[in-house]
């Protein structure tokens, strides 16, 4: 019987941790800050169990990780080198959902050394991302064809029938996450050409695809895409683009929410006893009893009738309302969000992603495959953004449990060993990509 740890008991935890319940030969305990939360997901199933755990407390973190075999992460990211160096030191396997890091990626030799596996990037944005689009690159390489330009787009969205707000969108996962991701720099391949776009310009470059069947979506570029070039095999690309969709609308409102120093950090003690006007006033340079929307405009230079404007009306930015007990407007927007733009229940979510491969076959032809994942939730059961995240983290967990993955080190879900096997469980859960190919001019 394998000892399986979840550490975290958050929004996207629910559906991967009832599969690996029903795995047989896994044991499972979900340790959670809230322990209440951790009891629910094991709803009393014989194989779980659910504990406490302050992941502040060293000494009991070391005691958690040490009476497992695979420790699996669910924390924010800047907890994950707490729980790596643990599975280092006593020897355990590791799974995330998360980017691989830079500290984790020196692990690399120490875990090899160990004969360990830390298995990352295995939920959906990085997870099946990857996944998916190394099969059917794996396979135009297999018939001696070339990737000459690839693009990768995915967005967690409220279904069409929930998208009542005018931001177009809904929490599903950390609202404060989403938030932050409006700051970050970009570089992307195009036609041979690396093109950087610094943070706080980043929605000023997007573009709008239409999907047949669900409208038009914005999508602004992910960090940094040129590194796939090198991750994902395609050195003969001359363009690797990745980036996120979204409703039509977000990214001018995001801009000029990151304009107005809405995404800031900064300490600003007299914010925990003031209402939205006086921030906003603040911030503005203004008086509290002034138009803030006007002095918004005025600084933006948009007609104080702008939709984005509008936008940040609805969500209360420029009321009377008291903020939230936060000390900097970067907590203050994300729980102001979380509220506003939150599922009521019943509601569905979206998981939208597509990849777009132009291809050149052996022969010289020109095809165009596309590959596309569209995935709902379960009306008052698991959103999609659960099922995507911690369903695939779940199979590779299970994987690792059944010694079906035999490479060791930092690993990403990059090959086929490893691929292969989790998109095929997958597709049992009724989450599969669907692939068309095309001629080419």
């Amino acid at each position: 019987m394998k000892r399986v740890l979840v550490l975290g008991a958050g929004l996207v935890s629910r559906p991967g941790v009832v599969y690996l319940l029903n795995t047989p030969g896994i044991q499972v305990t979900v340790a959670s800050r809230t322990v209440a939360k951790a009891e629910q997901l094991i709803a009393g199933h014989p194989n779980g169990r659910a504990l406490p755990i302050d992941v502040e407390d060293a000494a009991a973190l070391a005691k958690l990780v040490q009476e497992h075999d695979i420790a699996i992460s669910l924390l924010p990211w800047i907890h994950h080198m707490k729980v790596a160096d643990l599975c280092l030191k006593y020897g355990k396997h590791m799974v995330t959902a998360s980017y691989v890091s830079d500290a984790m990626r020196a692990l690399d030799p120490a875990v090899k050394a160990k004969g360990l596996i830390f298995l990352n990037e295995v939920g959906v944005d990085p997870g099946i991302d990857h996944m998916s689009a190394m099969k059917v690159i794996d396979e135009v390489h297999a018939r001696g064809g070339k990737i000459v330009e690839f693009f990768s787009y995915c967005g967690g969205l409220p279904a069409p029938e929930a998208n009542d707000n005018p931001f177009g969108y809904k929490f599903s996962w950390s609202p404060r996450g989403v938030v932050l991701a409006s700051r970050n720099s970009c570089r992307f391949l195009e036609k041979g050409k690396i093109i950087e776009i610094p943070g706080q310009d980043l929605f000023l470059h997007y573009d709008v695809e239409e999907i047949e069947g669900l409208g038009r979506f914005e999508v602004y570029h992910n960090r940094d895409s040129v590194r796939y070039q090198q991750e994902y095999g395609i050195p003969e690309a001359i363009t690797v683009q990745r980036g996120t969709y979204r409703n039509i609308g977000w990214c001018d409102t995001l801009k000029k929410i990151v304009d107005l120093g809405l995404i800031d950090e900064s300490p600003r003690p007299q914010l925990t006893s003031g209402t939205f006007r006086q921030m906003m006033a603040g911030l503005l340079g203004v008086a509290e009893n002034a138009d803030v929307r006007a002095a918004a405009a005025a600084k933006l230079n948009i007609p104080r009738d702008h939709f984005t404007l509008a936008n940040m009306e609805w969500l209360g930015l420029f009321s009377d309302e008291k903020v939230s007990k936060q000390n900097n407007t970067l907590d203050v927007l994300s729980d102001r969000m979380q509220v506003k733009l939150a599922f009521r229940e019943g509601e569905r979510d979206l998981l939208l992603m597509r990849h777009r491969f132009h291809v050149e076959e052996a022969d010289g032809r020109k095809t165009k495959i596309v590959s596309t994942l569209i995935d709902y939730g379960i009306p008052h059961g698991d959103s999609s953004m659960a099922r995507t995240v911690s369903l695939p983290l779940a199979i590779g967990t299970r994987m690792l449990a059944e010694g079906r993955i035999t490479r060791t080190g930092v690993l990403q879900p990059m090959t086929s060993d490893v691929y292969l096997p989790i998109l095929a469980e997958l597709e049992k859960e009724n989450i599969r990509m669907e692939e068309r190919q095309f001629p080419s001019a």
